[in-house]
């Protein structure tokens, strides 16, 4: 005589699928909200600049002023957009004939290599821009 055992699953097909589903949504929401994230147009106001640090600084007056940052990665930006050497000289050139007293501060994060802030300050002194600071953190 043979006696047979009965077997009982506590999974079932159902509970599988479902784990299934909502593993699928939970990545496909976590790469949604890291693209979103990356791309975000309003991220290059919050540039991770770490600047040198200073004794003397001075804060900046209340007149235009045009923002020139430079990333440690190497990426060049004027006020909020990111730009090249190129359009950065033109665009500075036109601020520069229709306001001639208007200040240019640079960004430069403190791991830039030196040479590119010395292409950035040419091409000022090129243009004729006098008012010039250049920002640092204080100490």
């Amino acid at each position: 005589m043979k006696i047979s055992g009965k077997r009982s699953y506590m999974l079932s097909l159902e509970s599988v699928v479902m784990t299934d589903i909502v593993l699928n949504m939970f990545i496909f929401f976590f790469i949604s909200f890291s693209l979103l994230y990356t791309f975000e147009p309003f991220r290059a106001q919050k540039l991770d600049i770490k600047l040198p640090k200073a004794a003397n600084t001075i804060p900046m007056g209340e007149e235009e002023q045009l923002s020139i940052t430079l990333t440690n990665e190497g990426a060049l930006y004027l006020g909020k957009e990111s730009v090249t050497i190129k359009d950065l000289k033109s665009m500075i050139s036109l601020k520069h004939k229709n306001n001639p007293r208007f200040s240019v501060i640079l960004r430069a994060d403190r791991l830039v290599r030196f040479k590119q802030v010395v292409n950035i300050l040419d091409i000022l002194s090129g243009l004729g821009i006098t008012r010039l600071s250049i920002a640092a953190a204080p100490e």
